[in-house]
């Protein structure tokens, strides 16, 4: 899609990772923000991806949003999609607190072995607040650790959509306020983000859906 003189139509592409173990929503959260939909999708395979266009302030954004599978036997397959990313989103589910242990365990130790960029914005989101009665995970303990790692963090609920696009905004904010990261997505000299060996990829989608 492109404009009649030639230019992009947004001033921004910021490339945006989704991690966390299996099950805890990213899909259903990804879908939820770019379609404004809900559904319990089954497990991703491989790697899904969506463009959401957002304005914010002045500024036109196109984000590339890559959805990774969180089982671990897609681990060495998903790792490549860590470089060049803005930003990171760390996802767990509230209910099930092994999401929540594997944060340090698995995915914060992932993001130091795989991200090529020092300054990408992270953030943690606790999903699926919507069952509040079977929490397991308490919001202060989502809060010190967003401190000790040094990232944003929201409760959300896919189901719902509280806080979904605030999850996202959020980050793209804190993306804009880094003159690094502002600088790699300007429009005029960004590289080739969607482009992906064929190979490394089980399952790619992408879904083209401008914000209201």
């Amino acid at each position: 899609m492109g404009s009649s003189s030639g230019q992009p139509e947004f001033d921004y592409l910021f490339k945006v990772l989704l991690i966390g173990d299996s099950g805890v929503g990213k899909s259903s959260l990804l879908l939820s923000f770019t379609s404004n939909t809900f559904d319990d999708l089954s497990p991703t395979i491989g790697v899904d991806f969506k463009v959401k266009y957002l304005t914010i302030g002045e500024k036109k954004l196109k984000l590339a949003i890559w959805d990774t599978a969180g089982q671990e036997r897609f681990r060495t397959l998903t790792s490549s999609y860590y470089r060049g990313a803005q930003g990171i989103i760390m996802v767990y589910d509230v209910t099930r607190r092994d999401t929540f242990t594997n944060l340090s365990d698995i995915w914060a130790k992932e993001i130091d072995l795989y991200s090529t960029n020092q300054d990408c914005i992270k953030m943690l989101v606790g999903n699926k607040v919507d069952k509040e009665s079977e929490r397991a995970v308490s919001k202060k303990e989502g809060i010190d650790f967003a401190r000790e790692y040094g990232c944003l963090f929201l409760e959300c609920s896919a189901k719902t959509r509280v806080n979904v696009e605030q999850c996202f905004e959020e980050l793209v904010l804190k993306i804009l306020e880094t003159p690094s990261l502002t600088a790699e997505g300007s429009s005029g000299g960004k590289k080739n983000i969607f482009k992906q060996n064929p190979a490394q990829t089980t399952s790619t989608s992408s879904s083209y859906c401008c914000s209201s």
